[in-house]
Formats: structure tokens, sequence, C-alpha cells
């Protein structure tokens, strides 16, 4: 039976839970994720578990953050002065914001503080620093 390799195309049905159990994706009432195994269009770890699984396979995989959206990184959480923002902008607690950057590209930030005198906005992504587990089966091989 044929199984995965770098380069294939495959579909996959997917649900992830962080450590609590709390789920944070499923490809569950939805088309199965396609992907080219090794293409860099998925994290690393996913990747990685997909690598060798036949179709009609499932298993669990646990990914560690390294494999997955990295670390936590310090150097992405900024406090910025609220004047800085337009003074009818109401900004709460896990909003999403686009920001330019200063080389013309735009990144997503989340409101992760908020006081009258400042907004401290994270650019991690919201996984970052958190181990995933996925339950994987993988649907084809194309």
């Amino acid at each position: 039976m044929a199984q995965a390799k770098k380069g294939d195309t495959v579909k996959v049905h997917y649900t992830g839970t962080l450590d609590d159990g709390t789920m944070f994706d499923t490809s569950a009432e939805r088309e199965p994720l396609k992907f080219t195994v090794g293409g860099g269009e998925v994290i690393a770890g996913f990747d990685l578990a997909v690598l060798a699984m036949a179709p009609g396979e499932k298993k669990v995989t646990v990914i560690p953050a390294e494999e997955a959206y990295g670390e936590h990184s310090k150097d992405l959480v900024t406090e910025v002065d609220r004047a800085r923002f337009p003074a009818d902008m109401e900004l709460e607690l896990g909003q999403q914001l686009q920001v330019g950057l200063q080389d013309g590209n735009q990144a997503v930030v989340m409101v992760v503080d908020l006081s009258d005198a400042s907004v401290t906005l994270d650019a991690n992504h919201p996984l970052a620093g958190q181990q995933l587990t996925f339950e994987l089966e993988l649907v084809d091989i194309l």
C-alpha cells in the first residue's frame, strides 16, 4: 500500500487540541486539508506526522512548540501609547489588529493588555509556546 512521502499531495482530516483538551481546530464537517508533504504549507510537526502514513490510517501525534508555532517570544510583545490609536477606536482584550510595519509589510497583533495610557500588543502566533496534539487520518494520496 502506498505511503505518504515528501512531495506527495495528500488529504488529511485532523482535530487539534491543547494540553488542557481544548480543541483549537478541526476539519470535521469540512473538506479534508489538502497540502504537499514537505512543501512548507503546514507546521513542521504536522508534515512529519503525515510521512509514511497510508490512506485510511489514523494516528495521534503530539507536536512540541518548536515544531509547531515556535516558542512565545517576549520580543514580539510591545507596549504602545494609547494616543497612537484613533480616539474613537474601541479596543478590547483579545482583539486582533492589522498593523503596518516599517518595511511596508503587515502583521496581525493581539491586544493583550489595556489601560487609559497604553495598549500592549502581541505579535506572536496565538498558539506560540503551546504543545499541540493532533488526531490525524490520511484520507488520500493524490
